[in-house]
């Protein structure tokens, strides 16, 4: 016990409170980046069910065209 510093104890006490901060702040971005991600997911699949039904159209129609 006789090598025990409280100065240096509570300099390490502060720098692991500052480290549990920053580990907040990343958590709470790590969290805004996943939902934009879901976002962006699902604005991707929407897109290609769009341009989807808009080749089944003309492919549609061009093969009605093409008969005739």
């Amino acid at each position: 016990m006789a090598d025990f510093d409280p100065i240096k104890y509570g300099v390490l006490w502060q720098k692991v409170q500052d480290l549990d901060k920053k580990v907040d702040k990343l958590e709470s971005g790590m969290e805004e980046l996943l939902a934009l991600a879901n976002k962006g997911r699902g604005g991707f699949w929407m897109g290609m069910a769009f341009i989807s039904a808009v080749s089944s159209v003309i492919g549609y129609i061009s093969h009605w065209v093409n008969k005739g």
